[in-house]
């Protein structure tokens, strides 16, 4: 009798238990669907969006990090090593020529907003004051070449060559240039604000998150800022085995949601445009 008893003890302590550890297994877990990602970004504003859709992704059961960048090479290193889910800091034409370059198999899952290009000098109040001779000050990143060369273009102060695709213009693609501009494009896209403070009498061509970090407002201070109809949209990029991702792609739609585009739109004033496509 004693035996029996034992025994029934024992199972009942083992039912016990095992109800205990799933219940423990469901709590670390909240609901059983909980995902935690983590995504690359530049400081501003991509962190800056991120960081406000993580309250209304921890809504979707999805724990979001955010890695900050101050470059524009680590994120897609860390991104194809698998230190990171996830980048946002670059438009498509980068992330195109980055592919190409470096081998990576990339997906871009969705496009979340344009930050215009500007053009711009703490000397020159206009075009009109812009000197023969004049430097123009451009990033390494070639990228970039063909969208500032558009600018100038749709200015009046060059002219390109007609058979070029715009995107992929280079200087060398320069037909006519009345002013005799020069061009440096071999500077960091980061110190680019910095220049802009140091040169005199120079057009300096910066990207809109490295100009707002600067505290200068693209649309008030650049002499020439890009329109809104730009193909530079800065996307949402990851691996290409995580494109139906449900975490990533649940992340993209809440990146495009009324909240965060309105949140763009007061923030950012126009330096920042959302879209959704």
């Amino acid at each position: 009798m004693k035996k029996f008893w034992s025994s029934l003890i024992f199972a009942a302590l083992v039912l016990v238990l095992t109800a205990c550890g799933s219940s423990e297994e469901e709590d670390s877990s909240g609901d059983g669907d909980q995902s935690e990602i983590t995504v690359g970004a530049s400081s501003t504003p991509h962190a800056e969006i991120l960081q406000e859709a993580q309250p209304l992704l921890e809504e979707e059961g999805i724990t979001l990090n955010v890695e900050e960048y101050q470059d524009y090479v680590l994120p897609n290193r860390d991104l194809d090593e698998g230190e990171i889910d996830a980048n946002y800091f670059q438009h498509i034409p980068y992330l195109e020529e980055q592919e190409e370059q470096n081998g990576y198999d990339f997906a871009n899952l969705g496009g979340i907003h344009i930050e215009p290009m500007g053009i711009y000098s703490k000397d020159f109040k206009s075009l009109d004051d812009v000197k023969d001779g004049t430097t123009v000050l451009m990033s390494n990143s070639t990228a970039d070449h063909g969208r500032i060369l558009s600018l100038l273009e749709e200015e009046g102060l060059i002219t390109l060559d007609e058979d070029v695709d715009k995107v992929e213009a280079t200087v060398d693609d320069v037909a006519e240039n009345p002013k005799n501009l020069e061009f440096d494009a071999g500077i960091d896209a980061a110190l680019l604000p910095e220049n802009y403070e140091r040169e005199d009498n120079v057009l300096v061509a910066i990207n809109t998150n490295y100009a707002i970090e600067a505290e200068l407002n693209p649309s008030e201070d650049a002499l020439i800022l890009e329109g809104t109809d730009s193909p530079y949209v800065n996307v949402i990029a990851a691996q290409s085995d995580d494109e139906d991702n449900e975490a990533l792609n649940t992340l993209v739609e809440v990146l495009r949601s009324d909240d965060i585009q309105t949140f763009i739109e007061e923030e950012y004033e126009g330096a920042v445009v959302p879209v959704d496509e």
